[in-house]
């Protein structure tokens, strides 16, 4: 047996290759919507890809299942609990699916959602009467388990579901051997919980020892805590686990129809008309020169969930990157559903070298100058755009708090009669909040150079009796 875990940083989301070498069968769980490295892998070990699991219906991404299904014939499988317009398989609890030394069995594993599943991974060729590992979905992660809250549960209540998913945990997951390998579908960075390591693999056994929601506790202190202090879901994930329900185009379609070059009179004319302008290259790049109103979501970030964040999914987007960088930039939006991709601009921010009427640039300050700036008689003011754990750990006095999404629904609580100097941990959002400024017709905003993290290490330097302005 083979069993290969696949890890996308980005969208902090792992997926799974299970495969046999006596039959060369292969079944793929949780898929990425990109799916070639899956074909890829499977044509090296001379494996068929006959089958594709979803755990549950994902909020955070597009699963790839309709992709290998087009591509590979395999079956999909989902839980039993589950409603999609495709033909699937209804994976009830005790179900199990072989071969060769391979035995999948279906645990039903409701909480973060009703149809949730766990899989229990069988090597035969070991042992026949214990798991080697299970695939654990969004029930259960490293060091957390999966928020109950999210729009893939419409129809019942996250305290409802707080409830079933301590059953699910207690008289399931549990009960397994502590020896059995843990393999979740998200890693740390993921909204799908609130407190995820950055591990990928565990044991029950670690888990059972280590991970805060599974110490001793009643049903009810559970679900008090699976139901509080979670972060902000962005609004995209309703629709993901919507989507992830449809039968739907392919990302490959998608891409071949969204990869067209644009001159810069039709980017233009399509911005007039309502697209959106999204510029991803590196910050510091784009606030030296960009086309005025865009949109800054640098791929080298978390580009996925910002862009499904920031970007609204009715209106077409336009792509602004660096050369090479336009199919990357697509494929990455398609991979949460963004698929209204007017195109790109052909020959990228070099095409607008003749029109500098359509160039706007983002003014940005040091933390030392910044710090001599809020000690003079007309200081500027500031917006942290961080989140309130962030803020925990140390704030710039005085500033005034907005988180980056809330950013165009709050556009009236930032001052118009003096600079604005906007500032996150390190300078990826702040550049998001910047360019929501500029599109509101702002023109006083000013980014912090590395953000609180270079504002910190300039207060730490400062010296008592140096002769500058030190920050506090």
């Amino acid at each position: 047996m083979k069993l290969q875990q696949y890890y996308l940083a980005c969208l902090a989301h792992a997926s799974y290759l299970i495969a046999d070498d006596k039959t060369k069968v292969a079944a793929i769980v949780d898929p990425q919507r990109d799916v070639d490295q899956y074909l890829k892998d499977a044509e090296a070990g001379g494996y068929q890809i006959k089958y594709v699991f979803l755990t549950h219906f994902h909020a955070d991404f597009i699963a790839g299942h309709i992709e290998l299904r087009d591509r590979t014939g395999a079956q999909i499988y989902l839980g039993a609990r589950a409603e999609a317009e495709y033909e699937f398989v209804h994976a009830r609890d005790g179900a199990t699916v072989e071969f060769g030394d391979v035995r999948l069995q279906i645990l039903e594993t409701p909480g973060h959602t009703p149809e949730g599943i766990s899989i229990l991974v069988f090597d035969l060729a070991k042992d026949a009467q214990q798991p080697q590992a299970v695939l654990t979905g969004d029930t259960l992660f490293i060091g957390d388990v999966g928020r109950p809250d999210l729009m893939a549960s419409i129809g019942i209540t996250a305290e409802e579901l707080a409830g079933e998913l301590y059953d699910s945990l207690h008289n399931k997951l549990l009960t397994l051997p502590d020896e059995t390998l843990v393999y979740p579908a998200h890693g740390a960075g993921s909204m799908c919980g609130k407190n995820l390591s950055k591990d990928t693999v565990s044991t029950i056994g670690t888990q059972r020892k280590y991970n805060y929601a599974l110490a001793p506790m009643t049903k009810m202190e559970f679900i008090r805590l699976a139901t509080t202090d979670l972060p902000e879901a962005p609004d995209y994930f309703g629709y993901d686990a919507m989507l992830n329900r449809k039968e739907r185009g392919t990302l490959e379609e998608n891409l071949t129809k969204e990869l067209k070059p644009l001159s810069v009179d039709e980017v233009v004319a399509l911005q007039s008309e309502g697209a959106q302008v999204v510029d991803v290259r590196e910050a510091a790049d784009y606030e030296g020169a960009h086309l005025r109103n865009s949109l800054n979501i640098g791929l080298a970030g978390k580009y996925a969930t910002w862009a499904g964040t920031m970007l609204d999914r009715t209106h077409p987007i336009v792509i602004v990157a660096e050369h090479g960088k336009e199919e990357e930039a697509a494929m990455r939006l398609g991979r949460i559903g963004l698929d209204l991709i007017a195109g790109y601009l052909s020959g990228g921010l070099g095409a607008l070298e003749k029109r500098p009427e359509l160039i706007a640039r983002t003014e940005r300050i040091t933390a030392a100058t910044l710090a001599e700036q809020l000690a003079s008689d007309a200081p500027p003011a500031v917006l942290d755009v961080r989140t309130d754990k962030e803020r925990e750990t140390g704030v710039i006095e005085g500033s005034l708090h907005i988180l980056v999404n809330h950013l165009r629904s709050r556009l009236a609580e930032v001052p118009v009669d003096r600079p604005v100097v906007v500032h996150c941990a390190g300078g990826y959002r702040s550049a998001i909040a910047c360019g929501v400024l500029e599109q509101a017709g702002r023109t006083n905003m000013i980014d912090l150079v590395g953000g609180y993290g270079a504002w910190s290490a300039t207060a730490s330097s400062c010296t008592v009796g140096s002769g500058s302005s030190c920050a506090k």
